[in-house]
């Protein structure tokens, strides 16, 4: 074997296991996801410029995670599966439910590359990296941007949906669905 070859199966090896950067990814994108159901970037773009450059830092963030996660479904599929004690409905939606999660971030990411190519003015994701190069198109920045909220609020009762099931799952069917996911100091609490 190569020299770069075990180096990259060393790092391999000391990475943390398939489910368990899931949870972090999970669990790791809900404050971001929360911030930007409240935040409203005109607000916060009046009340100077450390919040706003704050706000970029969380899209900047945020979209990261979203994009690690679609590349690791697209690489992986997904990691998820129903439980035996799910009736087949709840089958269908279990899998509806996690690609439209997946497929629903990546699109709420794409429409913030549209908002940043349509734009009058480079947008800088955390003040470090462009977004795309500007456009200058008002009409069409315009649309994206109100397509780009229903995608994302869209996407906000999905996963307020999917968080309902799985609460669900755990409490009706017992099957203890959210011990999956939620981390083990808390399943004494479950």
């Amino acid at each position: 074997m190569s020299s770069s070859m075990k180096t990259w199966t060393n790092i391999a090896a000391r990475l943390p296991n398939r489910r368990t950067t899931l949870k972090w990814l999970h669990w790791g994108i809900i404050p971001f996801f929360i911030w930007f159901i409240f935040a409203d970037p005109d607000a916060l773009r009046r009340m100077g410029p450390v919040i706003f450059q704050f706000h970029s830092v969380m899209g900047l963030i945020f979209v990261t995670l979203a994009l690690i996660w679609t590349a690791l479904y697209l690489r992986n599929g997904l990691a998820s599966r129903p439980g035996p004690k799910l009736p087949n409905w709840a089958r269908i939606t279990h899998k509806l439910l996690h690609h439209t999660l997946v497929w629903g971030l990546f699109v709420v990411a794409v429409g913030g590359f549209l908002l940043g190519l349509t734009s009058s003015v480079i947008l800088w994701a955390g003040g470090i990296l462009p977004i795309a190069p500007a456009l200058g198109l008002p009409g069409a920045n315009d649309i994206v941007g109100k397509i780009h909220i229903y995608q994302f609020y869209g996407l906000a009762f999905v996963v307020v949906f999917h968080a309902v099931f799985h609460v669900w799952r755990h409490t009706v069917l017992r099957d203890n669905a959210l011990r999956i996911m939620v981390p083990k100091t808390l399943h004494r609490f479950l």
